[in-house]
């Protein structure tokens, strides 16, 4: 990571929960037209999304996983 440990955790935390609310609201439109309308093209701006956010959701678990190791580390 390129911010240190005690930044990351603070304000990192705050920072990352807001681009998940962000992905997920950036969906919603699509979502409604896809599964209200049939909006096929839609439905593929949901599935790319989708992977977008898997993508996200693997930064986050791999960040969370150092995190927790680095810290472990220092108090063992």
């Amino acid at each position: 990571m390129t911010t240190n440990d005690s930044e990351t955790a603070t304000g990192g935390a705050v920072g990352r929960y807001a681009e998940l609310q962000a992905l997920v609201a950036g969906m919603a439109a699509d979502f409604e037209k896809f599964y209200k309308d049939g909006n096929k093209a839609a439905g593929t701006r949901v599935r790319n999304a989708m992977q977008e956010l898997k993508a996200f959701a693997q930064t986050v678990r791999n960040e969370v996983t150092e995190l927790k190791n680095s810290t472990t580390k220092e108090t063992a």
